[in-house]
């Protein structure tokens, strides 16, 4: 007969090659996260560029089936709850795909784009500018996130 302890290694070897124990866990810190998360702090408003950013990441996140990262962001973001319209998304960035693109997330066809281009010419770089200088508020609540941040290290 089997010891206590040679069945808690069988479990967690079958539950660890069905990939059951990975998503446990990260369901367990999805938990946490919201049973500690202040609901009653003030969350900043929702940009119209962090708005595209979030769904570019969370589009990611769903198609690599990180899907409590995913839901850990919507909450922590504010990000609507049902993913924008991917074409939506498509016009939002400027960009027009063709049918083999939409296969995969918009991300994965903009770091392609920026990786193919310029093959020829490696001295060619975009130049990348801010878009727009950030409300003091802003700052403020960014400097306050990072020294949260670091003090939880």
């Amino acid at each position: 007969m089997a010891t206590t302890t040679e069945l808690k290694l069988a479990l967690k070897e079958t539950l660890e090659s069905r990939g059951v124990l990975g998503q446990l866990k990260a369901r367990i810190r999805a938990e946490v996260f919201n049973a500690l998360d202040d609901q009653n702090e003030a969350r900043p408003p929702l940009s119209h560029e962090n708005l595209l950013v979030n769904e570019l990441i969370r589009e990611y996140l769903d198609f690599n089936k990180y899907r409590y990262t995913a839901s850990v962001l919507t909450v922590e973001s504010g990000q609507p709850e049902l993913p924008l319209d991917r074409q939506f998304l498509a016009n939002e960035l400027n960009v027009v795909e063709d049918a083999s693109a939409r296969s995969v997330p918009l991300l994965y066809s903009l770091l392609g784009h920026f990786l193919n281009s310029g093959q020829g010419d490696k001295g060619t770089r975009l130049l990348l500018r801010r878009p727009a200088a950030p409300l003091a508020s802003e700052k403020n609540n960014f400097s306050s996130r990072e020294g949260n941040r670091a003090g939880e290290l």
